[in-house]
């Protein structure tokens, strides 16, 4: 979800254990199970095989916590039920009850979950730093130099250090796929209407979607069943559009058969920076290789040069968010909120509070939002170019008889801590389309001395609408081609794992917020 300024929220963490297992002693008595790189799969068979319990699985994650996110600065809060909730869940599987397809996983709550906490994220979504009044600024894993992308980077960090197993998420523009792209991570953004958005703080009902991120491709497509189950929701009216046969898919069974071979991949020229430079080389020479590759595996990669698709053009001309923002935040603030805590009435109130957090670079689009409104002619416009990119994209696809289109998440790695703004990123596309996107591991740049092992970057392959299994299905065999993901050096060593007589209390670092970027200021 999205959180208000200075409020207690971010995005939702999935801590991922499909607990679908046999009866387990107590979680003391057994050998700490050592959670890095853990996945749905493996978390599900040490517990099936009485290796580790619910609770186990939760305090290994916590004591990894409480050990590393004072580092990245991640997460904000931590759920100080999930460890009675693990306990509940184990006195379950004793009795024989193992129902939940995600049971003990927490953040899908309706699959058995257990919410373990909330990331930070950047200020109200709006941009890529992923910086905040409440949280504080947010570091790479990789490089403690940069930023982890964003606006989900808490996430991102997190899921990359061995914080979590997935999380879940919203996206506008590029605030799943960018922090995904940054931590070498998978990513998802579906077809519009695939999933519901309802509840979630909206910052544009033409652009926002919800999504997640995952170290591995089948966690991310177990997760996309499962949040795809709900159907149509008579609360968001793009449910509406989901065809016959989509709901109630099997992603995870989409990760099997076919291959690249005879595949057309279109590759997006205007996606690129070509400017040689420390920040563009690295991705411009990843993405070469992996044209490369899929040439030897049989792809055939036709190169798109339209000059339609420049995503610095598409943003300036098409992007309604300042046009949605407002109308939308004061509708959502109106209602009711989650747990009856105070907060702000209206989107006047935060800018007008003097605790809020807006880049430099921002400054217009805030302003503009004030006063802009889905009712200005010039909205209309805009709604009428999106449909020609739509239409345009769709040619695309015809055109030249094309399976995906393929480019760059970010043209550049991820800007250093202080930036104006997370430049170079491509997310608006599928922003803008409503087509689905898959965000997959690309490479990582030549190792630094502030990244020891270099800094991931990320390639989108973006599909017609619903056509996610078909994407996950080319994911999947192109990370076979070539693994990229790495695990942060700082985190990768195991912790003790604690035990736990109630969850403990984290607190944000708010202290380490760049002077670039002074708090409650809107003009220069």
């Amino acid at each position: 979800m999205r959180v208000a300024s200075r409020g207690p929220g971010g995005l939702t963490i999935a801590l991922s254990a499909w607990l679908s297992i046999s009866q387990s002693p107590a979680w003391a008595l057994l050998e700490p199970f050592d959670v890095r790189e853990a996945s749905i799969d493996s978390i599900h068979m040490a517990l099936f095989t009485g290796m580790a319990t619910c609770r186990g699985i939760v305090s290994s994650f916590i004591s990894r916590i409480e050990k590393f996110n004072p580092i990245i600065n991640a997460i904000i809060s931590l759920n100080a039920e999930s460890l009675s909730t693990a306990d509940q869940i184990d006195l379950q599987i004793a009795a024989g009850n193992k129902t939940g397809a995600l049971l003990c996983i927490p953040a899908l709550r309706d699959a058995g979950s257990i919410i373990l906490g909330k990331a930070n994220l950047h200020e109200l979504a709006l941009e890529g730093i992923s910086v905040s009044s409440f949280g504080g600024q947010t570091i790479k894993p990789y490089d403690l130099s940069r930023t982890p992308g964003g606006s989900s980077g808490g996430s991102g960090a997190v899921i990359a250090a061995n914080l979590a197993v997935f999380a879940t998420g919203t996206d506008t523009v590029n605030s799943l796929r960018s922090p995904a792209s940054a931590n070498s991570l998978f990513s998802f953004r579906p077809t519009r209407g695939l999933i519901s958005r309802a509840g979630v703080i909206p910052v544009s009902h033409t652009q926002d979607a919800v999504g997640a991120m995952a170290r591995n491709l089948k966690d991310l497509a177990v997760t996309l069943t499962v949040m795809s189950t709900i159907g149509y929701d008579p609360r968001d009216d793009a449910t509406a559009d989901i065809p016959p046969g989509v709901q109630g898919k099997d992603y995870s069974a989409s990760l099997h058969g076919a291959s690249l071979k005879g595949l057309r991949l279109g590759l997006l020229d205007g996606f690129f920076n070509y400017n040689p430079s420390a920040e563009t080389t690295p991705v411009n020479d990843a993405m070469n290789i992996m044209v490369s590759q899929l040439a030897v595996a049989g792809a055939v990669v036709v190169n798109i040069t339209e000059t339609t698709y420049n995503a610095l053009a598409i943003a300036a001309a098409l992007d309604v968010q300042s046009y949605e923002y407002r109308e939308l935040l004061n509708g959502y603030l109106a209602g009711p909120g989650a747990d009856g805590s105070p907060r702000p009435t209206s989107f006047s109130e935060i800018y007008e509070s003097g605790e809020f957090l807006v880049l430099p670079s921002q400054y217009e689009y805030v302003k503009s939002s004030a006063v802009s409104s889905t009712s200005n002619s010039s909205y209309f416009t805009t709604q009428r170019g999106i449909q020609n990119l739509t239409q345009a994209l769709q040619t695309t696809f015809l055109a030249n008889n094309l399976d995906a289109i393929i480019y760059p998440e970010q043209k550049n790695l991820a800007v250093k801590i202080g930036s104006p703004s997370q430049s170079g990123r491509n997310g608006i596309l599928a922003a803008l389309t409503g087509y689905p996107v898959i965000v997959v591991p690309v490479g990582i740049s030549p190792p630094s001395k502030d990244a020891p092992i270099g800094v991931p970057m990320g390639m989108e392959i973006l599909g017609r609408p619903w056509s996610e299994g078909l994407l996950l299905n080319i994911a999947k065999h192109i990370s076979d081609l070539q693994p990229v993901r790495k695990m942060p050096p700082f985190a990768n060593q195991t912790v003790e794992t604690k035990s736990y007589s109630a969850v403990p209390v984290v607190t944000p670092n708010t202290g380490n917020i760049p002077t670039a970027y002074p708090m409650g200021v809107l003009w220069r």
